[in-house]
Order: structure tokens, then sequence, then C-alpha cells
């Protein structure tokens, strides 16, 4: 606690920060950042996460000591989205893929400004796109240039994530389709768990919208060990293995011309989920 504290404190007066101003950017009083910085009490891991993204800080290096803080280093993304971008709008256009030119532009357009969740352990805010862009260089590596699975990799949050209707998507109607299948809508008179079954068992009907899904959720594992609580993180594994699981078993005995694909899929999840799970 006494080491949170200074730590604290001293990145607060560096950044010019009153106690006031802290609590305030925090959603706490000014009491309990003097309590924090005193050694008294420490925050909760989610107060830890919010003060380290307004102090400019790596949340290692606020609770760790800080030699054992730089001994490691924490990407903030993976892949840069420029190059990644770069990628795929080149081999699409060697591939004459039409639809995924298209749907690279509206991306771009419609998710300008936004950014991925943040990670605990970086500063650097990261664009949003370059999830789907990351989504369309794993199915590139994979073998998978159908123009359809490719557009809907790189479109399959925008109806959720920005003002836009499915109908506005510059794509042929089995894109849209794909795009609207992997669209999350809870159903009227349904919890949020029906809906999520219903929403699985539908995507499940959809050779392309399975892939899609896959391809989706592992990218999500891959980034969720540094931007999820225990508490979510638990929940997400609980429910890659209900349902994500399930829909890589469709594809494999269903589609089976992605099956090479839905392996390698399957291999990447289990082994990150089953790591994270021994360091929970």
């Amino acid at each position: 606690m006494e080491y949170v504290g200074k730590r604290i404190s001293e990145q607060r007066k560096k950044c010019g920060y009153t106690q006031e101003q802290l609590a305030a950017m925090v959603g706490v009083s000014a009491q309990a950042v003097s309590k924090w910085e005193n050694g008294h009490n420490l925050p909760d891991i989610d107060n830890l996460l919010v003060i380290a993204d307004c102090l400019k800080l790596p949340y290692a290096a606020l609770v760790e000591d800080e030699k054992e803080a730089l001994s490691l280093s924490f990407r903030t993304r993976l892949f840069h989205e420029d190059r990644m971008y770069t990628r795929v709008k080149t081999t699409a256009q060697m591939e004459h893929m039409e639809n995924t030119i298209a749907a690279l532009k509206c991306m771009r357009e419609k998710h300008e400004g936004q950014c991925r969740k943040g990670t605990r352990f970086a500063t650097e805010r990261v664009a949003y796109i370059n999830h789907p862009l990351m989504m369309a260089c794993h199915a590139f590596a994979m073998g998978i240039y159908d123009d359809a699975i490719l557009a809907a990799l790189l479109l399959h949050d925008v109806v959720e994530d920005t003002e836009t209707d499915l109908e506005e998507l510059p794509v042929t109607e089995e894109i849209k389709e794909i795009v609207n299948l992997i669209t999350f809508r809870k159903l009227p008179g349904k919890s949020k768990e029906e809906s999520k079954a219903v929403y699985y068992e539908n995507i499940a009907k959809n050779k392309k919208a399975c892939v899609v899904k896959i391809i989706d959720r592992c990218n999500n594992v891959s980034t969720m060990a540094g931007c999820f609580s225990r508490e979510k993180l638990v929940q997400y594994i609980d429910e890659t293995e209900t349902y994500i699981m399930p829909l890589i078993a469709t594809i494999k005995d269903k589609y089976p011309e992605y099956s090479d694909a839905a392996f390698i899929v399957k291999y990447q999840i289990i082994s990150l989920i089953e790591s994270i799970k021994a360091l929970l």
C-alpha cells in the first residue's frame, strides 16, 4: 500500500494535478486519494486501472517495484494498423476482391476516431480498425481469400458500434446477412443469456458467419488479458467455452472446407485461455 501510494503521489505531482483533480477524474473523494497516497488504503483493481490511465503510467509501473516493472515491456498493439491496412488493400486488389476493397474504405470511415479498449500495461491509444484489420490478416494467413468473408470481417462491428444501418453497407446482400448475424441484439422478452443462445444458434447455420465469429473471438481472446478485469476474464472464458468451442466443432462437422482454419483457431484459443486460467 505504501509503495502504490507513493507512486500515485509522485506521478500526480509530475502531471500537475491536485488531489481534488485526480479524485474527480477517478470518481472518488479527495479523502480517498489522500488515504491512498498516505498508504492507509489501497485502490481496488478498477480504480487502479483508471488511475494509471489518468496519470499516464503503465499499470505495472504503478503497482510493482520500478526495477521489476521495467524488466518487462508490453506491446500496445500486436501489429500496426497502417501496415495491415496496406497488406489487406494490396491483397484485395491483386485478388480482385471488390467487396473487400469497398468494405476497407467503409470500415475506416465509420470507425474514424474510435479506439480499442486500452490495456492497463500501456498508455498509447490504438485505433479501433486494428481489430478488423488483424482479423483480415489472420484469415489471409490461414489461406482464406473469400471476398464475402474478408468483407464481413472488416465490417463486422460497423452496425453494432457506429450509427450505421445495415443497408448502408456498400457490399452484397450475402455479406450484409453475415454482418447481421454477427451483430448481437438482445431479443424482446428474452434475457441476455437467452438472446445469446439464439444468437450463436443462428450463426451456426451460416458457414461464413461461423468463420467470421471464431476469428473475431480468437483476436479478442489474444488481447483480453491486458484490458479485462479478473471477473470479466472469467466471464469471457466461460462464454468462449460455452459457445465458441461448439461453433468450431460445427465448422469441422458441417463445413469441412474450413476445418483447417477451425483447427488453428481452436489451438490458439485453447492455448491462451488455459494459460490465463493458470494465472488467475
